[in-house]
């Protein structure tokens, strides 16, 4: 075996998984099933960090339960992604100087499909860079026939039952997509903006009202002012009317307990086709809603002096127009929530228009219920308050979108009398007067209205196929916490009302990878990681191992490539462990089999520890423990492995302790790699397999063996721990006192107990070997001398003889040194945790930081004022 390169095993380990069908649930005979489907990445996407995380918890999950003997589906699928593959393709063809409206709609989605055809879907070919076991044979796609079926069928049933409906509503309007977005398609970002005061004269020439707005230039669609009823400053103008600025329009002044006498002037102007709360006051007083916006966001016929400019033009314009007209009062600098369009980060505009909309609060009281009875279970559990609370104050749902990318809503309109027909196959006539001339409707679905689906139509429904009673309900779902209610929360309430079935019974919920400072990642700050550069750099098998065991919960990763390389360091300790046990076997020949030898004590406390780990990562990956899993992976291989057993049973395995010592310690190697290898595979499959494949004493691939065997060893397992503890006092003092390492000391063991005492001479050749013993000396009690360092461990003392080996007054000269220098940051930094202008402005986190350093500082202090004083004994 030459050293780790995982470029020359990871690709050779998946074309033969992917070749032999291995990821094929068809291949497997077992009546237990596991299935999770594949958050759909969007068919525009690359391999981004945030992918490599959820797909690499799924396909631990995946691989654990396959060795588990569950008939295993992973589904993989892409989302059409309406908006972002439109702009995708748009911006191809402004390239060769065609805009779409140029070709027309049904050219332009030609061109979208063979646009997905030749660059669609490279995440695929990536995510098989990452280990991901899918089923490739089952790849779907939003906009495949099966899908689209699924999609119409399920559209025309809620219309039917009245749960969407077509009608007139405010809603979010991106002008540069020129398309209707839901709530959660919109980031609300604190923004500097203006408050601009306007005087609205009344009518009767009395005086006037001064109004403020951050938006000036929807005073063009005013159509009332609004004051809190019980103001005493308005109340005598209730029902009178004013005069519009500029425009010249009478609007009325009404009393609504909206308002908020306490914000700005407690005067608010309302233009109810403009902003989402003056929608509502003005269906509450049949308010007339005016549109002052074409779709791109500029002024309308409305106000000539503006028309076609844009919005934020129009704003300046407008205020200038004011001053001149003398209804400008003042400005001032305010700062407020503005959402953005999450694709392009345009300013949102809210705007009335025809919408399909679909009736969400029953669907969502369902969902609600099944979770309340257990079905459903979010993990961690504080999710399922964040979920309760969305649900319960959950609004309609705006389904449609002005693009010609997605699934078509299956609608029709009589040109002769109007009437709407929703059907699952084209209309010839309508229904009503039998008229022929019929129109299509040209908004698509919102695209999260497929995706809401894929749990189950991807496996085939409505249809009762066989993956759909072998696979559905789906055994979990795993995704990032923020797409929660975009996601997760669709995917229930359509599961539930469409297969009278929870999708999946549980949900994990992980964190966002962010950059090591706690950042989000941004290609602007430039500290965005590539999970296909890192693989390149480290292997795939390192960035698993990283990504699983940061993830706790669903707290966000603070991720950097420094960890990263310290995981390629850890499989490096795999593998020369394994090419450790491969030359041993050169040297003795093939391993008698563990069944066959009578383990000694190193063996058995091994064993100990492989069946421990095997049951601990069991758990913790069933219970999504994931960091827990790999700390215990970690721990096993490389602390109880590498470190102690490998190092103990080097003696046995030179013959020094007989032959039936050898076999054992052979046998046993042998047997913990190749189990040990088996609980890593989840988290690292390439070179688990690579390893497993090289062993004498193993057949076929890894991935299709049996998770979870470790054979179970009855025995004290005092001596071995002894030993080690031994060792591990006498390196302390060692290190602690600077002794190098090829200086050999003497050591003096105190212990009453005969099982220890004969542990001790037994194995005092491994104990010289591993700790830098002279001699090993055994005494049932003594008297500490002076002059000798010394520490206790469980039944036992040991003292070592440290002044041949040691300069004590150089030694103290540099523990001094340290102390000094240790003792002035720990001033220092006591002076600013004392400080209360430093606690009130410096941020939390690094106020935590400071107070672990000083405690950490603390703690190194009291040791070397320890160490100072045995230094004191032995001048």
């Amino acid at each position: 075996m030459e050293q780790y390169l995982p470029e020359k095993i990871e690709k050779k380990w998946y074309e033969f998984w992917e070749k032999n069908q291995l990821f094929n649930p068809d291949n497997s005979t077992s009546d237990k099933t596991y299935s999770i489907v594949i958050p759909p990445p969007n068919v525009t996407g690359s391999l981004h960090i945030g992918h490599a995380l959820v797909n690499c918890l799924q396909d631990v999950l995946v691989r654990h339960k396959r060795m588990a003997g569950f008939k295993t589906l992973w589904l993989p699928g892409t989302d059409h992604a309406g908006i972002a593959t439109q702009m995708v393709v748009e911006r191809e063809l402004r390239k060769q100087g065609i805009e779409r409206e140029e070709l027309g709609r049904e050219k332009f989605v030609e061109e979208i499909w063979k646009w997905k055809e030749t660059s669609g879907n490279q995440i695929f070919k990536q995510l098989r860079s990452l280990g991901a076991s899918l089923d490739w044979s089952r790849e779907r796609f939003t906009l495949d026939e099966g899908l689209s079926k699924a999609v119409v069928k399920t559209f025309v049933d809620l219309y039917k039952e009245g749960l969407i409906y077509r009608g007139s509503y405010i809603v979010n309007w991106c002008p540069k997509d020129k398309t209707a977005l839901s709530d959660l398609e919109v980031d609300s970002k604190e923004t500097q903006g203006t408050f601009t005061h306007i005087g609205y004269p009344l009518e009767d020439g009395t005086g006037e009202i001064i109004v403020a707005t951050t938006r000036p230039e929807t005073m063009l669609g005013d159509t009332a002012v609004a004051v809190h009823p019980d103001d005493e400053r308005y109340k005598h103008l209730i029902g009178k009317h004013l005069i519009l600025p500029l425009v010249g329009r009478k609007i009325p002044i009404i009393a609504d307990d909206y308002v908020d006498p306490e914000f700005g002037t407690g005067a608010v102007k309302i233009t109810p086709a403009h902003d989402p709360n003056d929608f509502q006051m003005g269906k509450r007083h049949n308010l007339e809603e005016i549109n002052i916006f074409n779709i791109d966001a500029t002024i309308n016929d409305i106000y000539p002096p503006l028309e076609g400019q844009d919005r934020f033009t129009a704003r300046k314009n407008l205020v200038e127009l004011l001053k001149e007209g003398g209804f400008f009062k003042s400005q001032e600098p305010h700062m407020h929530a503005v959402g953005h369009c999450q694709r392009c980060s345009t300013v949102i505009e809210p705007r009335v228009s025809v919408q399909w909309f679909c009736k969400m609060k029953d669907m969502a009281s369902e969902a609600m219920s099944e979770m309340n009875k257990g079905n459903i279970k979010f993990i961690p559990n504080n999710q399922s308050k964040i979920f309760s609370e969305w649900m319960n104050n959950i609004q309609d749902w705006c389904l449609s979108r002005q693009i010609w990318w997605g699934h078509r809503i299956p609608a029709w309109y009589c040109n002769s009398c109007e009437h709407e027909i929703v059907s699952e196959t084209t209309p010839s006539e309508c229904p009503e007067c039998k008229a022929k001339d019929l129109r299509e409707e040209t908004d698509v679905l919102d695209t999260w209205f497929s995706s809401g689906l894929f749990p189950f139509s991807t496996m085939g429904w409505p249809e009762k196929t066989q993956d759909l009673k072998d696979f559905y309900p789906n055994s979990t779902l795993i995704t990032g916490y923020d797409i929660l209610f975009f996601w997760v929360a669709r995917m229930v309430m359509m599961g539930i009302k469409l297969t009278g079935e929870v999708p999946f019974p549980e949900v994990f919920l992980h964190g966002l990878v962010r950059d090591e400072n706690g950042d989000k990642m941004s290609k602007t700050k430039g500290n965005v990681i590539d999970p296909l550069v890192i693989i390149d750099e480290y292997g795939a098998d390192a960035l698993r191992f990283t990504l699983t065991r940061m993830t706790s919960g669903s707290r966000d990763i603070k991720l950097s490539p420094q960890v990263i390389a310290g995981n390629k360091n850890f499989i490096n300790k795999i593998w020369n462990a394994t090419r450790f046990a491969l030359s041993h076997y050169d040297r003795l020949g093939a391993p008698k089999k563990i069944t066959e030898v009578k383990p000694g004590v190193f063996d058995q406390w091994i064993l100990d520890k492989l069946d421990h780990a095997t049951s601990e990562v069991d758990r913790y990956l069933t219970d999504y423990r994931f960091n827990e899993a790999a700390k215990q992976l970690y721990t096993f291989w490389w602390n109880e492995f590498c470190d102690w057993y490998i190092e103990l049973v080097k003696p046995m395995l030179f013959g020094k302790l007989g032959q039936d010592a050898e076999d054992a310690a052979l046998a046993t190697l042998f047997h913990v790699i190749e189990q040990g290898l088996k609980i890593l595979h989840p988290v690292m499959p390439f070179v688990t397999e690579e390893l497993f494949s090289e062993l004498p004493t193993t057949d076929g691939s890894i991935m299709l063996q049996t998770y979870g065997y470790a054979h179970k060893v009855e025995g004290d397992q005092v001596q071995a721990e002894f030993i080690i503890e031994l060792i591990s006092l006498a390196r302390n003092i060692r290190g602690e006192n600077n002794i190098k390492p090829n200086v050999k000391l003497n050591l003096t063991l105190v212990t009453g107990d005969g099982t220890l005492s004969g542990a001790a001479q037994a194995y005092s050749e491994n104990i010289s070997a591993l700790a830098g013993i002279k001699e090993v000396i055994i005494l049932p009690t003594m008297t500490e001398p002076e002059g000798l360092a010394s520490a206790v461990g469980k039944g036992f003392e040991i003292f070592m003889d440290l002044s041949e080996a040691l300069d004590v007054k150089a030694e103290t000269a540099r523990l001094g040194k340290e102390q000094e220098k240790l003792e002035k940051k720990a001033k220092m930094l006591s002076g600013k945790l004392s400080n209360d202008g430093y606690l009130a402005k410096a941020p939390a986190e690094v106020i935590e930081k400071d107070k672990g350093e000083l405690a950490e500082i603390q703690e190194k202090l009291v040791k070397l004022t320890e160490n100072l004083t045995q230094l004191a004994k032995l001048a």
